[in-house]
């Protein structure tokens, strides 16, 4: 008998409530919460909630989750998955007290990812991403956004973004696209770096615009990167060519990054360690959404965002990996829960909320992502465990016992089964 629906029953389930914007305040902290319910799928997508189990159509597959909790899937808002190489050879300088900036502008960093980048072919850089994505989905991530930045060259932030238009093809996740030439400034421009910024407004976003393969343009506005004025003038021209914005704002010092973001509206400004009280205030104003890298402030041990102060003054508030080669080389979104838990002081709810729906909203996915209701794509997870707080408190554990993504099981206990 061939299936036409598809119900998990006796789940607890628990997930954010989409009203149609991103939750903030209060809201942030709001789940629904349903024990010992059943969830019905037709043809990858949600036909019913808490649906009565003695009713069900007679060609139902039934899956039970036998207590567990199900919650949405995870989407992870922020990485930097397309690149070469990795990074583990500035251990030596960082245990010698060399700081993320200072090896950035002696020329390694972002840079020694760059060189790497440009070396690999395409097959080799959809071959290491598919490994990422693959321990990104048996974690429970169903979504990411990747992001060019280590082409830093045309040619290469296209084959950044062709990259990742093929992962996009050959795996089950769903992938934003983000154009990020302005992740630095390459070697061949530091004696002209007015010279790459031009070469960024008047060539590359005009070419990625035309090329159609990204949504987004984000900008790493910081200190002796790309400062305010360069980066609201990068901005501004790639809003002109229809690109959704983004920024990297106030990672390490005030500059007034949270500040821009909320004046150009821009989606998500993302980092935000060093965001001001004003900063808090316009962005609270303009709902500009703020994801926050926890791993980020763990792996360089820096001070966290200041999440309960944005939550309490009206920020909704996402969170995400930041998966890089340099400041945070970890995929680990439910170790990013651990770290909004313990460090950014959020409830379990919150949290959850911040890696599910407001995620969603921060990639322009929210009517199909983020949460379980009516109408969505069936992904999800049943979790090894009954109740949401067990997420926040045991660390260093795969909690995921299955994950799903448009009603189909594609990881299982840690391990990866979807079909190419």
């Amino acid at each position: 008998m061939a299936f036409v629906y598809k119900a998990i029953i006796n789940a607890n389930l628990v997930t954010a409530i989409d009203i149609g914007v991103p939750l903030a305040g209060e809201q942030q902290g709001s789940v629904m919460t349903i024990n010992n319910t059943a969830l019905l799928i037709k043809d990858g997508y949600i036909e019913d909630i808490d649906v009565d189990i003695n009713n069900l159509p007679a060609v139902t597959e039934v899956i039970d989750a036998k207590g567990c909790l199900l919650t949405p899937g995870f989407v992870d808002p922020h990485t930097h998955l397309v690149h070469g190489g990795s990074r583990e050879h500035e251990i030596e300088l960082k245990l010698k007290g060399a700081s993320y900036m200072e090896i950035h502008k002696a020329g390694g960093g972002i840079n020694s990812t760059v060189q790497a980048t440009r070396k690999a072919s395409k097959d080799q850089l959809v071959n290491k991403a598919t490994k990422d994505l693959n321990h990104m989905l048996s974690l429970g991530v169903t979504a990411v956004d990747s992001k060019s930045g280590y082409g830093l060259a045309l040619n290469e932030e296209l084959k950044q973004l062709e990259v990742a238009h093929e992962l996009a093809r050959i795996h089950p996740m769903d992938l934003a696209h983000t154009f990020m030439g302005a992740h630095s400034v390459p070697p061949e421009y530091k004696a002209n770096r007015e010279a790459y910024i031009e070469h960024i407004i008047n060539d590359m976003i005009p070419a990625v615009a035309k090329s159609g393969l990204a949504q987004f343009c984000d900008v790493f506005c910081e200190k002796g990167v790309f400062e305010v004025p360069e980066s609201e003038k990068i901005l501004v021209a790639a809003k002109k060519h229809g690109f959704k914005l983004k920024m990297h704002a106030d990672e390490i010092v005030s500059i007034g990054g949270a500040e821009l973001a909320a004046k150009l509206q821009v989606t998500s400004a993302d980092h935000l360690m060093a965001i001001s009280d004003k900063g808090i205030e316009d962005m609270a104003k303009s709902k500009t959404i703020a994801v926050i890298l926890p791993g980020t402030s763990f792996y360089l041990r820096k001070d966290y965002a200041p999440a309960r102060k944005m939550i309490t003054q009206g920020v909704p508030v996402a969170v995400a990996t930041d998966f890089n080669p340099g400041s945070c080389p970890s995929d680990n979104m439910q170790f990013v829960f651990n770290l909004a838990y313990l460090y950014l002081r959020m409830t379990p709810a919150e949290i959850l909320n911040a890696c599910t729906l407001n995620s969603a909203y921060a990639i322009n996915m929210a009517d199909k992502l983020g949460s379980l209701e009516k109408g969505k794509q069936a992904d999800f997870i049943i979790w090894d465990t009954d109740n949401l707080d067990y997420l926040a408190y045991r660390f260093g554990k795969n909690h995921a016992k299955q994950v799903y993504k448009k009603g189909v099981k594609v990881a299982e206990e840690g391990r990866v089964i979807y079909d190419n």
